[in-house]
């Protein structure tokens, strides 16, 4: 859920199975490695975000979820909810972290949007602390940084005016939207949606990592109205309406209903060639 395609710089899985994330957390930037032991989870970090990092690894790790409330009501969701029970919804607490990643994501490939994050973190973020120096990972920007960087290097990473010019108006308001992080679902995305250029999409793939909560169902998405069609009624082109009537049973628990469809593997056969990914030199 957290690794922005591969070779993201600030996730990366070692040779051992452990997880590393480079944050930039409210104390700074840190470096998050998570690894099982046994039965047990080990986590390790570095920088002055350490701490914070440390605090914050049972909820990144689903203790702060309630997976009890969940009660399946399609054949499909009750066998893979059972061949995956311990199915956890992650909560980071950092807004800027999953938003500026979504908003790349925008109307894009992920190939593009993908490429993009990892030229800019390459570009303009900073060393990761600790062992992940060695690493190659980077820690992205603070707004600051994100503000500075000029026009021809979002042109050199593939990304518009647009949503180049989004990122920067959210920014420039960082704080105020690190506050969605302990807001509920209305709330939060209320703040989110705020910022021109941030809608339903945006926001809900933000909270859905940030806030962890369990009824931001993704509308406006190119795929998922037409895979929860297929999967729960035999459909095909479902739009998000017709999504959203067949979520209606899981009220409140909508994004988990469909995270548990998106594991079941029920998939409409593609019908149409995947969207080519545009030359950024003619933007």
């Amino acid at each position: 859920m957290l690794q922005r395609g591969p070779g993201d710089p600030a996730f990366q899985v070692d040779a051992d199975g452990a997880f590393w994330r480079a944050s930039r957390t409210p104390a700074g930037p840190g470096t998050l490695r998570i690894a099982r032991q046994g039965a047990e989870i080990e986590g390790r970090a570095w920088g002055p975000g350490a701490e914070w990092l440390l605090d914050g690894l049972p909820a990144l790790l689903g203790a702060d979820d309630d997976p009890s409330a969940f009660v399946p009501r399609h054949r499909l969701v009750h066998e893979t909810h059972r061949r995956h029970p311990g199915l956890r919804l992650i909560r980071t607490g950092l807004v800027l972290e999953s938003l500026i990643p979504s908003i790349l994501e925008q109307k894009v490939t992920g190939v593009e949007a993908y490429r993009a994050w990892r030229l800019l973190l390459r570009r303009h973020g900073e060393p990761a602390p600790g062992p992940a120096e060695g690493m190659r990972m980077r820690v992205m920007p603070d707004p600051r940084g994100w503000a500075l960087i000029p026009s021809w290097e979002w042109h050199r990473a593939g990304v518009d005016a647009k949503r180049s010019s989004t990122i920067l108006r959210a920014v420039r308001v960082a704080r105020r939207l690190e506050e969605a992080a302990s807001m509920d679902l209305a709330a939060a995305s209320a703040r989110l949606r705020v910022i021109p250029g941030i809608g339903p999409w945006t926001a809900a793939e933000t909270l859905q990592r940030s806030n962890g909560t369990p009824d931001a169902v993704t509308v406006g998405d190119l795929h998922l109205p037409g895979i929860v069609g297929y999967a729960l009624a035999g459909v095909r082109g479902a739009d998000d309406e017709a999504m959203l009537e067949l979520l209606a049973p899981y009220a409140g628990q909508r994004y988990r209903a469909a995270r548990l469809i998106l594991l079941s593997g029920r998939m409409p056969a593609r019908r149409a060639p995947r969207l080519a990914v545009r030359d950024f030199r003619g933007m």
